[in-house]
């Protein structure tokens, strides 16, 4: 049966106090909604994705861009209203249609296709997935009739107190056969306490003149809707914890792994160690036998085997195997780091490139650079790459040594096999084999310091 996906993602969520659309607000650096999309794709039963947006609506369509049908709710009137908005995307009503909020990033999509099994072996109009809270507050009640089948929602906002007191309650998720869908919302009202159209109300009116069950799923955790940033804070313990398990059981060592923060597409191989307080996200590979942390981010980024990465910052770079990084080194912009190099203390490398066995050891910068193997980076020493217009690039060979504070003017080469002196600032080309000594001849002045402190004080006497 064809099955379409409705995500409503049109609300502005102002309870989570951002200048972002709830739904793009990002969970482990990956948008809320991204969760979503991703679970109806890995779903054999959805053919097709229509996402409803409003606020700030270029924000998804830039993320969403080609995976995604766009609706647009112009003047936010409500949950139902949201739906009708997303019609003109129906090119025919057949089949079946999945209603989702966007921020229940959390959903599975196992329990997506539980959901639709249910619905299509039922044979019936709506199948509303529910399920026990111990504090329902904030979501609507589920109503039964005295048989226990699913009669209505009521919205805690319209319910009482013996209805409030129910602990089953409405997810959001609904699968619904098409036609219906369409019929029950054309005969909404908005004659309620928030005076909006409510998509719960659709389920009296299936009920009255079809058929509506109710289908309890079997955890409520993966059924959590963030409204706030302290829910947000829920779902990503919940995440965290069920990513951290996964690894953990695949041969992957944590040290306090509820200080460990593993994002969706990341990929880990067995024998990595994982200190406290190491947060690895984006589409990162850290490969076996790795070292990682403490105090240290990896993102967008690939670490090879046997690298050890303690209290650093590695962005959209790659590591290559047998590399020691930090401590309190930064890898960012296309950093490429070669096997069996030394990235120490306080070294920041952007955009540049090493081969085997090189080593900046120390407080150095390397910005745009190409470098070879066995070169040896000195304490203090910097690629001067910014000219105030244009980044521009330097280029060192094999077995070249740099000294302690040179500065490397960019655009600058330094062929195979030559030295620089310390203190040097080198702004031509070093040809193969040859020291550079670019820096002034040192002049002492004697009886300086006595002739200075004499004129010194004889001001302040004639003060």
């Amino acid at each position: 049966m064809k099955c379409r996906a409705v995500i409503l993602a049109a609300g502005k969520g102002t309870r989570m106090r951002t200048e972002l659309p709830k739904c793009a607000y990002p969970l482990l650096r990956k948008p809320m909604i991204r969760y979503l999309v991703d679970a109806l794709k890995q779903s054999e039963s959805v053919q097709e994705i229509i996402v409803v947006v409003g606020h700030k609506k270029e924000i998804f369509e830039t993320m969403l861009e080609g995976e995604v049908t766009f609706a647009h709710q112009a003047e936010q009137l409500g949950t139902g209203h949201a739906v009708l908005c997303a019609r003109p995307a129906f090119q025919d009503l057949e089949g079946c249609t999945l209603i989702l909020p966007g921020d229940m990033p959390l959903l599975s999509a196992s329990l997506i296709e539980d959901l639709v099994r249910v619905h299509q072996s039922s044979h019936t109009d709506l199948t509303v997935m529910t399920t026990d809270m111990e504090d329902p507050t904030g979501y609507g009640r589920i109503l039964r009739n005295h048989a226990g089948l699913l009669k209505r929602i009521v919205e805690e906002k319209d319910a009482d107190a013996s209805l409030r007191a129910i602990k089953e309650i409405n997810s959001g998720l609904y699968c619904v056969r098409t036609e219906a869908l369409f019929q029950a919302l054309s005969s909404l009202s908005n004659q309620n306490a928030q005076g909006e159209y409510y998509l719960t109300d659709i389920v009296e009116h299936i009920a009255n003149k079809g058929s509506a069950i109710a289908y309890k799923a079997p955890r409520s955790d993966c059924l959590l809707g963030v409204n706030d940033l302290y829910s947000l804070s829920l779902a990503e313990a919940f995440l965290r914890m069920r990513i951290n398990k996964q690894y953990m059981l695949q041969g992957v060592s944590m040290i306090n792994p509820e200080t460990i923060t593993i994002g969706e597409e990341v990929e880990i191989e067995e024998g990595v160690v994982l200190h406290p307080n190491t947060y690895i996200t984006g589409h990162s590979i850290i490969r076996k036998d790795a070292i990682v942390g403490p105090n240290t981010e990896v993102h967008n980024s690939t670490l090879g085997e046997r690298v050890h990465a303690r209290h650093s910052l590695i962005y959209d770079s790659i590591v290559e195997a047998d590399t020691v990084v930090g401590p309190f080194a930064h890898l960012r912009d296309r950093a490429h780091i070669g096997t069996h190099n030394r990235i120490g203390n306080f070294v920041e490398v952007k955009n540049s490139t090493t081969l085997h066995n090189t080593k900046a050891s120390h407080l150095a910068y390397i910005g745009d650079a190409t470098m070879g193997e066995n070169v040896n980076f000195g304490c203090g020493a910097i690629t001067v790459n910014y000219d105030g217009v244009h980044k521009n690039r330097t280029t060192i060979g094999n077995n070249v040594f740099i000294g302690c504070n040179t500065n490397l003017i960019a655009p600058v080469q330094l062929e195979d096999d030559s030295y620089t002196a310390a203190g040097s600032t080198v702004t031509k080309l070093v040809p193969k084999g040859t020291l550079a000594i670019a820096r002034a001849n040192q002049v002492n002045k004697e009886n300086y310091v006595e002739d200075y402190f004499k004129k010194r004080n004889g001001k302040k006497t004639e003060k």
